[in-house]
């Protein structure tokens, strides 16, 4: 398998006509995963959240969201009714709600190793929190957290979330030092972006080392403060997934719901342009709709069972295969899938 250099990388990123770009993160992402794309079961335990970030339809300022919060049992059937379909990795993933503890959280991770024989691997996406906090995670049982940086343009990053880009840096430093499999990411096509922007975005999250790392599109909402905002073409995510194939070869790149969101067949062109994770959606419908970071999110009437079998078919029209299984960091497997 061809060993690409960065030059090589962002030569072939920078070409007007991608399909060698696609071709080669396409081999890539067999090399180095096979054929399968993985299912990671989601869970959107809370929309509460302290943080007023601009772009999202669930800040703080919004007061036309309906907020919840899953009760334990809840996220704990949720999970158990996944693993029962074959599901073996879950994400929980929700707003910086205070009103949640993180010993409440650690309390609910536990019980689903418990009651799942500890067969189930847990990511969880709970916003920034301390060292010790995320030491307590890992003693729980939690096995991966995803936050993401969203854009490497400190100035643009402070504007968009009123806090320094390098506060956002360390959470992801301790993350990995409090021994959790890291995750991140950064969407595409944000208002006072630039392709240099999009370039480092990709670079940084190499540079980071993550072990997961999703990208997808800027869809501007009306409850936020960037309302009116042009929506920038899906192609930046869609090259920026090949891209970062490219720098982080072992990585899971999930194929993001935004771009399926944007465009039918979106999660499909992420996953031919080398992504290899799908996150079917098994919060309950009765709340789904209310956890809606940006308008036109799909799949908000169908149950996690629905979300499974429709993309077990989408997999297969691109030519990969639904795999199951826990799928942890490359790094930790010593290279075997």
């Amino acid at each position: 398998m061809k060993t690409f250099t960065l030059d090589e990388i962002l030569t072939l990123y920078k070409k007007k006509d991608p399909t060698e770009l696609f071709k080669a993160a396409w081999d890539t992402t067999t090399a180095n995963h096979g054929e399968s794309v993985y299912l990671r079961g989601l869970v959107e335990f809370t929309n509460k959240c302290v943080i007023n970030c601009q772009y999202c339809g669930i800040r703080r300022d919004n007061k036309n969201v309906n907020r919840y919060s899953l009760e334990s049992e809840t996220i704990v059937d949720v999970c158990l009714d996944g693993f029962n379909k074959g599901l073996r990795t879950f994400v929980l993933q929700g707003g910086e709600d205070r009103d949640i503890s993180v010993k409440d959280i650690c309390q609910t991770v536990k019980d689903i190793k418990r009651k799942t024989d500890n067969e189930a691997a847990i990511t969880l996406s709970f916003g920034s929190r301390t060292l010790d906090e995320y030491k307590l995670m890992k003693d729980s049982g939690v096995d991966r957290y995803l936050l993401r940086f969203e854009t490497s343009d400190q100035e643009l990053y402070y504007r968009l979330r009123g806090m320094p880009l390098a506060d956002r840096l360390k959470n992801l430093e301790d993350i990995r030092t409090a021994g959790l499999q890291v995750g991140s990411g950064y969407m595409t096509g944000l208002p006072g972006e630039s392709e240099e922007t999009r370039i480092n975005n990709a670079l940084l999250s190499r540079d980071l080392e993550l072990d997961m790392v999703g990208i997808g599109p800027f869809i501007p909402s009306d409850e936020t403060p960037l309302a009116g905002s042009v929506q920038e073409p899906i192609d930046y995510a869609i090259k920026g997934t090949a891209l970062l194939r490219l720098l982080l070869p072992k990585a899971h790149i999930p194929a993001t719901t935004a771009a399926g969101s944007l465009k039918p067949t979106g999660r499909e062109d992420m996953i031919k342009a080398g992504a290899n994770v799908l996150m079917p959606n098994l919060t309950p419908v009765s709340v789904k709709k209310d956890y809606l970071l940006y308008p036109g999110k799909i799949c908000l009437d169908e149950t996690g069972t629905q979300c499974i079998g429709c993309m077990s078919m989408r997999v297969k029209s691109v030519g990969r295969k639904i795999n199951f299984s826990r799928a942890d960091a490359l790094r930790l497997m010593n290279g075997k899938i």
